[in-house]
């Protein structure tokens, strides 16, 4: 029985394409010779795995596959068997040069970025003969992280520490940071290509609810519950705020959805500084107080409705 081009890669019949490919991917870092340079026999497995790759990598040789149209060397079979079929990279894979196929072959077409820059620039002895487009300057891939931050550092700015591709990197969270923001960190992602430069960290901020505080544009805004007696004779209460708290006066006959404003209390960034809203809410006692019962009774009805 011939080989299984789909055992040699580790994958079964039904695997995806970016199966597949990720299959291929971590394989050929693996037996990559340059990586195993005491270890002769990872050449020849280097070779196996990326012919098998040639062939289930493309859907339609994948295809033909399948249907015993060619076989695991790319040949053809039955009829057109002896007829000049056979893998577009000649009888000898990846290293074989005598025909000319394997010269131009561009590893970025599989993984995004050449393989050989993962390690130092292996391009010497048998792969000068791989296309020079693959080796002009590349930007590395940039690398997309998230992280959560709570409102206030979100408002004050903050720092933290996030390790990202096995490195710990100190991230400064600026003020007046918003819900899906997304910071960049240059030079911080995947390194580049043959002198390219490296790529960026592209971090998105997910912002975490308050409390008790919420955001509507640069203004910070709360709610103040507040008793009966306080919304009639007035009080001075103690409220917080970003920067800790503060005492307010609330006026008499105050009612509900009135508002309070701390001026300079609220989120500032590049466009200039927000104010701090407070939205007052009368509450009514929630067990029996008869001494307030008979005050209101004896009060005159009042028409507070419009309609």
């Amino acid at each position: 029985m011939g080989k299984d081009l789909y055992n040699i890669l580790g994958v079964t019949k039904s695997a995806t394409k970016a199966e597949i490919k990720s299959a291929y991917h971590k394989l050929a870092r693996k037996y990559h010779p340059d990586v195993n340079k005491d270890n002769p026999s990872a050449a020849e497995k280097f070779k196996e795995i990326s012919a098998a790759y040639d062939i289930l990598g493309d859907d339609e040789k994948r295809k033909k596959y399948d249907n015993n149209e060619i076989d695991a060397d790319g040949k053809p079979t039955g009829f057109d068997a002896g007829f000049g079929g056979g893998s577009p990279f000649g009888q000898g894979g990846f290293y074989s040069s005598s025909r000319g196929q394997g010269a131009n072959f561009d590893f970025s077409s599989i993984f995004g970025d050449d393989i050989f820059s993962a390690f130092g620039g292996g391009t010497q002895g048998a792969y000068q003969g791989f296309g020079a487009s693959s080796r002009r300057p590349r930007k590395g891939e940039d690398i997309n992280y998230t992280m959560r931050i709570d409102f206030l550092t979100a408002v004050r700015g903050g720092e933290r520490q996030v390790v990202i591709g096995g490195r710990n990197i100190n991230v400064k969270i600026p003020s007046g940071t918003v819900d899906g923001q997304t910071l960049r960190l240059k030079g911080l992602g995947a390194p580049g290509h043959y002198n390219g430069e490296n790529g960026d960290v592209l971090i998105t901020l997910n912002v975490d609810k308050h409390p008790y505080f919420n955001l509507e544009g640069q203004n910070i805004t709360m709610e103040l519950p507040i008793t009966i007696k306080e919304a009639v004779l007035g009080a001075k209460v103690t409220v917080p705020t970003i920067d800790g708290q503060v005492a307010v006066k609330i006026p008499p006959y105050a009612g509900s959805g009135d508002k309070l404003r701390l001026k300079g209390k609220g989120l500032k960034n590049r466009n200039g500084q927000g104010d701090q809203l407070i939205i007052l809410k009368i509450v009514a006692p929630r067990s029996k107080n008869t001494e307030l019962e008979k005050v209101l009774q004896n009060m005159p009805d009042e028409n507070v409705r419009t309609f």
